[in-house]
């Protein structure tokens, strides 16, 4: 119980790993959500332990770590694989977390402070810098993901609501693959910044049906520019 606690603080906080088992469970988690292990794939501990420098014992603790966070099946004796990808899945992720962070920004914006303004201009702006780089360099996607993910948490700290905040937290990481693969494969062009900065301005502005509208199109945007790749999506992905 003990090491799965470790492994979620080092995930979200960003502390060096200080175990083998943290350290292969982080790095087979960036594996996996870098789509180097195939949507469906076997997981063999045989092979993998000796990618990752670790034994299988620790290699197994680091695979049920996985299996938490929902990015690794087991089924009984048949081993671990990959979660497998989906059309529907992507569909329901993304209506589940709109459902709740367009609920958590509304009690946001009504009872956030001006600390709270300070710290959701703190975080656009980290979004910010990151992101003009983009327009000039091959984006660092990683760098990217940990600011969108403060930018967002940002947004929504004033709820008042503890149980929001871990249910979106499990549903940002859960969508994290099906946005890795939107940045890095889709043909679809967007103006990710600009969308952030609707969204962080209406907030400014306490002016919530604006808020909520943009923080939906933006969230959605993702999903339905998926769609648009469906059949080469379906083909190479599942």
């Amino acid at each position: 119980m003990n090491t799965v606690k470790k492994a979620v603080v080092d995930i979200d906080g960003g502390d060096r790993p200080k175990t083998l088992v943290e350290d292969a469970y982080l790095r087979l988690r960036e594996d996996i959500i870098e789509g180097k292990y195939e949507s469906g794939a076997r997981l063999r501990v045989e092979h993998l332990k000796d990618n990752y420098g670790v034994g299988a014992g620790t290699l197994r603790e680091a695979l049920s770590l996985l299996v938490a966070d929902s990015l690794v099946a087991t089924e009984g004796q048949r081993g671990f694989s990959v979660t497998p990808l989906s059309l529907d899945d992507l569909d329901d992720l993304t209506h589940t977390r709109i459902l709740l962070e367009t609920e958590a920004l509304r009690l946001a914006l009504r009872k956030g402070s001006d600390d709270w303004e300070a710290e959701l201009v703190a975080a656009f702006h980290r979004l910010t810098k990151v992101e003009e780089r983009f327009r000039k360099t091959s984006p660092r996607v990683r760098e990217w993901e940990d600011r969108n993910k403060s930018f967002h948490e940002a947004l929504i700290d004033a709820c008042g609501s503890r149980w929001l905040r871990h249910m979106l937290a499990i549903l940002y990481r859960q969508a994290e693959r099906y946005r890795h693969f939107s940045i890095t494969k889709s043909s679809v062009k967007r103006d990710i910044h600009a969308e952030h900065t609707e969204i962080f301005e209406a907030a400014l502005r306490r002016d919530e049906k604006r808020a909520v509208e943009a923080l939906t199109r933006h969230v959605d945007l993702t999903r339905l520019g998926i769609h648009k790749m469906a059949p080469d999506w379906l083909r190479k992905q599942l």
